[in-house]
């Protein structure tokens, strides 16, 4: 689930954000976010658009040696099987609820950045409904 909020919200950034150099020195604006050092809503743009490919590579690799060593696990006892799986099974939890935490993350941090390029382009260009007096 939160894997496809991720590749919606990028998805999303990349559609919208149409002239990204519109965010530089644009700060993010967050209640209760501390600033990450001077770093100004393009460097963000920038740094998300650069992971993006990096999951999508890293989900790929995973799943190709998920089944590799699949093949090769065949030759274990079963106390030592049960042993390992239990480890596993420990290890791939710890790891999935890193991998929640940080999508979680990026997707929180991809839609902020997509709310403010579209508040700084109604600040460009008002809405066309209002009378220009």
């Amino acid at each position: 689930m939160a894997m496809e909020q991720y590749f919606s919200a990028t998805q999303k950034m990349e559609q919208e954000v149409m002239f990204p150099s519109l965010l530089r020195g644009v700060f993010p604006q967050e209640k209760g976010s501390a600033p990450e050092g001077n770093t100004d809503l393009y460097e963000r743009y920038q740094l998300l658009k650069a992971i993006k490919p990096m999951v999508e590579k890293g989900l790929a690799s995973v799943t190709d040696q998920g089944q590799s060593s699949a093949d090769t696990d065949t030759n274990s006892s079963s106390d030592d099987s049960d042993t390992m799986d239990a480890e596993l099974e420990e290890r791939l939890s710890h790891h999935l609820a890193g991998l929640q935490q940080v999508l979680t993350h990026l997707t929180r941090d991809t839609n902020a950045l997509t709310r403010r390029y579209s508040q700084i382009l109604e600040q460009i260009s008002p809405s066309e409904g209002q009378p220009s007096w």
